[in-house]
């Protein structure tokens, strides 16, 4: 009991010792407090009151704004690392907001105006009002819309109107010539609208003179800065300008949409590769902090985020065998206008496309006519644009994807291939070419079919593919039936997209009783028309690619290769995009979707159809022998010549193409060639030659003696 009295006394007093020390604490805290209360009002008091102005003075002199540095795009390269489309530094001067009077802008503005004129650099210049005499340079419908914008009495005349921009922007000159400087840039701050952070451009592709003129005097021009800029350059002029498209800058729509990864003055892809690989070319924009005075000028500049430059395409392209086709091409298209051969055609252009027959890799792709990437950087010329849109045979058409023809006689290696899976015909079977082929109350003549020969008369069916023989291939169709025909055509790719990674791929069609119905709605396909299909006419139209994929599987014995002209994507630190993210991004990109199961073909079949191309260049009487006979590769071809309506007069247009593979006994690569009314097929022909002269490195030798004036194998189709 006294214990428990005795513990319970202890902790009373340990209570009041306790409380005595939390007091004093508290005191101490609380002068501590005061204290410290003190020195910040003393403090705060002499920043303010007796250093304030000071201190402002300091501060307002001191601005600093944040701004983009363009990341390079990346290059666009050959299979050999030449490079296609590169960038090149370009300055431009850029004018910031200030806090500076109107008068020492305007002084600023005419010192800049008369500097880029001494350099002869264009600047933008939108007034509406040229002076000497004075007179508005828009329509008076322009004029009412752009008075009424400004609040300018709409009878004003253009004098007066220039007079009151001249008040409007405080400019003291009285010299019209320094007032109409000053107004142009002026003008465009308001339209356009500009702050400390946001700038405007003046001008571009400015030299260093003036780069090194303005940083020497960088006090008389009050926020106006350079900027360096990372610009498209197409090295190669019109070299592949198909593929590799161009550029042009991002519009409304295309910016709203994509805010938080471009600006709005960028430049994208429009065509080409630059269009379907954007993503990885653009890279990814750094940062710049810039310091400046209030007066604008500039007084410290450093980055705060590096650019990531965009990732390099390389191609599938060689760039020398791309140059050789474009020449070739257009050496022979240039030769059937004026006459060269026996007969004269006026042809509208035309397509080639080299291929790897193994893997599908494009190796050259042409279309002609064509045009410069390079017109439409910074903006494309009036003259230029006049030409791509006014001129009928479309320069900007990549006619080796986008159109598609009917093929002619190249296309008989499918029915010949058909013909003999279904057991229409045998490889030992022969045929009577009678000249004209008669049934379903009509006719089909063979070409051959003149008033000096009736036909080829019995021929097998590697002789047929020789000869070309349509009377043949005819009667093989009738046997078979289009719905088999139709079948191994799909097989092989024609009539459908290949998916190489280009844009705006045409699928074409293939004859067939779908195709047919859905051209002609409520009507149905006639045996005559099966017949028109086996020799390549008809509903069937296909694209160059589509036929260069068809010869590349046949060429290396049946197997489907998929076109392709990407060899890889490399990014800016050395890695390397996987194939298969490629693949899935361009698939994603064009819409590109899977292909059918495909057929299994005897690969003896297969050997047929290729002697029978190998016999139509290498032996007499071949459609080609002509052109290949004393070359030094052995070279499996077919020409064909295909009805392509009438033209403007009445006259037949007839397609020209040559398809064939090299070398026959180790097939390497395919070449076809399409010309827009070449007439006959045998003149293509020369284009592969020439092209195959430079894959085999035979350049140095001349490989063909062939007569230009030679009468040339007419396939008249129908």
């Amino acid at each position: 009991m006294n214990n428990r009295i005795s513990f319970n006394r202890e902790t009373s007093w340990e209570k009041e010792v306790s409380n005595e020390q939390i007091n004093f604490r508290f005191n101490i805290i609380t002068v501590l407090v005061y204290l410290i209360g003190i020195v910040l009002i003393v403090q705060l008091f002499n920043l303010q009151i007796i250093n304030g102005e000071a201190y402002r003075e300091q501060s307002n002199t001191r601005l600093s704004r944040v701004t983009s540095i363009e990341a390079a795009r990346g290059s666009i390269l050959d299979r050999s690392g030449n490079e296609l489309a590169g960038i090149r530094t370009q300055y431009s001067v850029e004018l910031f907001k200030t806090n500076i009077a109107n008068e020492e802008l305007n002084t600023a503005i005419l010192k800049l105006v008369n500097l880029l004129e001494q350099y002869q650099i264009a600047y933008t210049d939108t007034f509406p009002i040229k002076i000497n005499p004075f007179e508005f340079t828009i329509n008076e419908e322009e004029q009412a819309k752009w008075k009424k914008k400004y609040k300018i009495d709409e009878n004003a005349s253009a004098e007066q109107a220039f007079y009151i921009f001249k008040d409007k922007y405080d400019i003291s000159n009285e010299d019209v010539v320094e007032i109409r400087k000053i107004l142009s840039i002026r003008y465009k701050i308001t339209t356009i609208g500009y702050s400390a952070t946001k700038s405007i451009t003046i001008a571009e592709d400015v030299n260093e003179e003036i780069v090194a003129q303005i940083s020497e005097r960088n006090s008389e021009f009050p926020g106006i800065s350079i900027s360096t800029d990372a610009i498209r350059t197409y090295t190669a002029g019109s070299l592949a300008a198909h593929v590799i498209g161009y550029t042009g800058k991002i519009n409304e729509e295309e910016y709203n949409q994509n805010k938080d990864i471009y600006d709005n003055d960028d430049i994208i892809g429009r065509t080409g590769i630059e269009y379907v690989f954007e993503k990885y070319l653009k890279g990814t924009d750094g940062e710049k902090q810039v310091d400046m005075s209030v007066d604008g000028t500039i007084t410290g500049e450093y980055i705060t985020q590096n650019p990531i430059a965009g990732s390099d395409i390389v191609l599938t392209i060689d760039a020398n065998l791309q140059k050789v086709t474009e020449i070739a091409l257009d050496n022979c298209i240039n030769k059937i206008r004026n006459g060269g051969f026996a007969q004269r055609y006026d042809t509208k252009g035309g397509a080639a496309v080299v291929m790897n027959v193994n893997t599908g890799e494009v190796l050259a792709t042409a279309s002609n006519p064509t045009y410069e990437p390079e017109w439409f950087v910074g903006g494309i010329s009036q003259e230029h644009w006049n030409y791509l849109n006014t001129n009928t045979s479309h320069p900007q058409l990549n006619k080796a994807i986008q159109a598609s023809y009917e093929p002619g006689s190249t296309f008989k290696m499918v029915t010949a291939i058909a013909g003999l899976e279904s057991g229409a015909i045998t490889s030992k079977e022969k045929i009577r070419d009678t000249g004209i082929y008669k049934k379903y109350n009509g006719e089909w003549k063979c070409w051959y079919y003149t008033d000096y020969h009736r036909g080829h008369g019995y021929l097998n069916v590697t002789q047929a593919l020789q000869h070309s023989c349509n009377y043949f291939f005819i009667e093989t169709a009738d046997r078979m039936g289009i719905d088999i025909l139709s079948k191994y055509a799909l097989h092989f790719g024609l009539g459908k997209k290949t998916g190489i990674e280009l844009p705006s791929e045409t699928a074409g069609t293939v004859a067939s009783k779908e195709t047919y119905s859905r051209i002609r709605p409520g009507k149905s396909m006639g045996p005559g028309d099966t017949l028109n299909a086996a020799i390549g006419q008809g509903d069937n139209n296909f694209t160059p690619m589509q036929i260069a994929k068809y010869i590349s599987s046949i060429a290396n014995g049946g197997n489907i290769v998929n076109p392709t002209i990407i060899k890889s994507v490399l990014n800016s630190d050395g890695t390397e995009i996987s194939k298969e993210e490629i693949e899935q991004y361009t698939n994603e990109k064009l819409g590109i979707e899977a292909s059918e199961d495909q057929i299994n073909i005897n690969p003896e079949n297969i050997n047929i159809a290729k002697e029978g191309m190998r016999m139509a260049t290498s032996e007499a009487g071949g459609t080609a022998y002509s052109i290949f006979k004393n070359f030094n590769v052995e070279v499996a071809g077919k020409t064909g010549s295909a009805e392509a309506g009438k033209d403007e007069n009445g006259n037949d247009l007839v397609d020209a193409w040559f398809v064939c593979f090299a070398p026959f006994e180790n097939p390497e690569v395919a070449v076809v060639v399409m010309i827009e009314n070449g007439g006959h097929g045998n003149y293509a022909a020369e284009v592969a030659r020439d092209v195959l002269t430079q894959y085999f490195g035979k350049n140095e030798t001349t490989t063909v003696n062939e007569s230009t004036t030679a009468t040339p194998y007419t396939e008249a189709m129908r």
